[in-house]
């Protein structure tokens, strides 16, 4: 099984879009790496030589970006926007959607689940 940037690649799958499952690297930036190292894309991860893998770990060390290093630094600038009191950073804040998009009946995913409203008993109940 190969173990590139802390990650375990699927050994079924095709090299192109195991390299997908960590964290910074898509189709594309793949395909970037594949090239450099001379492997072809449509190659399955169980039929990589130890010689090949270790080759598309050095390139994407030397790359960066990708996985902790990654994440670290999203989490910052978000942390930053925060901070310094942004719009952004207050969207962030108040968990609410970040760019631009409407609230009025959308955006549950970022909002949760809806609350039931606590309605008052009428007057006319009690008589």
């Amino acid at each position: 099984m190969a173990r590139i940037a802390g990650i375990d690649l699927p050994r079924g799958k095709r090299v192109e879009i195991a390299l997908t499952y960590i964290y910074g690297i898509g189709v594309a930036r793949s395909n970037t790496i594949l090239g450099k190292a001379g492997i072809d894309p449509s190659m399955r991860v169980k039929d990589l030589s130890e010689e090949e893998a270790s080759k598309i770990a050095r390139i994407i060390d030397t790359e960066g970006g990708v996985e902790g290093d990654l994440r670290k630094d999203v989490a910052m600038n978000v942390k930053r926007l925060m901070e310094i009191g942004s719009y952004r950073g207050m969207r962030h804040r108040r968990n609410l959607p970040v760019r631009g998009q409407r609230t009025h009946t959308n955006a549950r995913t970022r909002k949760g689940p809806r609350r039931a409203m606590i309605r008052p008993k009428s007057s006319a109940a009690k008589t």
